[in-house]
């Protein structure tokens, strides 16, 4: 299995930022999740995120909304994230889950931890977890051996990034500008300040995620961030393609491009 300090050792290594991909499961069918997912580590995904698909997304903009909503509609559960997690581990990349905080509280912290271990996930993102009630989901993740990951923003103090911080292994994850997900014409400044502001109170890898869809932009963020996350614009190749085999290349075509800018650094 491979972990996030594997992936980011050897992004280290090759001066280069990692790059890593969003897609919810079950989207744009339950056996296409796996298939897209593994279209992007074959183009240069080096970390995957499997969307718990939730039906109140409060981060998400229009784009992941209509994936989540075409996941649900085709009747994905948890049992089936867990199947996807498996299927996309098994091509090698470190593979993680990012949910609301909801669907894991309703499950039971300790049996989504051992079961999205015994899948071979390295851990969660978990974007409405706050550190002052997240004690219990980080013994139960570390029990497990997962990683947890949290999320800083622009607008977070100095000693919330520290407290937000703390509770990360694996990276921490930064959201480039105040809103929510979705490809966009530039990346906002407050990006490069909250990573400087972060690495103040870390030493794990600072992630860029929101907004980020084209090479250009990829390679911007990894001048200075350790790791490019980018969903949206998966997401849309998939939305916009006639069928799955045209999804499929427009998914490999968007990684390649990603991948040659997070190695442009």
């Amino acid at each position: 299995m491979t972990t996030l300090a594997t992936v980011f050792a050897k992004a280290r290594a090759e001066n280069r930022a990692a790059l890593v991909g969003y897609l919810p499961a079950g989207f744009p069918t339950k056996d296409g999740a796996v298939a897209a997912a593994t279209a992007m580590v074959e183009a240069g995904c080096d970390v995957i995120e499997i969307g718990l698909p939730y039906s109140d997304p409060l981060m998400d903009g229009p784009t992941i909304q209509a994936a989540v909503h075409r996941s649900l509609v085709n009747g994905t559960r948890i049992a089936d994230v867990m199947r996807t997690v498996e299927g996309v581990a098994a091509t090698g990349a470190a593979t993680l889950v990012m949910t609301y905080w909801n669907p894991i509280y309703v499950y039971g912290a300790d049996r989504f931890a051992r079961e999205l271990a015994s899948a071979g996930g390295v851990g969660t993102i978990t974007p409405d977890l706050i550190p002052e009630e997240a004690g219990p989901w980080r013994e139960a993740s570390a029990a497990a051996g997962l990683d947890t990951v949290f999320l800083v923003a622009p607008s977070s103090p100095d000693e919330r990034i520290a407290a937000v911080a703390e509770c990360c292994t694996g990276f921490v994850y930064a959201a480039s500008f105040m809103g929510i997900t979705g490809a966009r014409e530039s990346i906002g400044s407050a990006a490069e300040t909250l990573v400087k502001r972060t690495r103040e109170h870390t030493s794990l890898p600072v992630c860029v995620g929101l907004g980020v869809g084209t090479g250009t932009q990829a390679a911007e963020v990894a001048g200075y961030a350790d790791g490019v996350i980018v969903g949206s614009a998966f997401i849309r190749r998939l939305l916009d393609a006639p069928d799955e085999a045209a999804g499929l290349a427009g998914v490999r075509e968007l990684g390649a491009e990603l991948a040659a800018g997070a190695r442009g650094r």
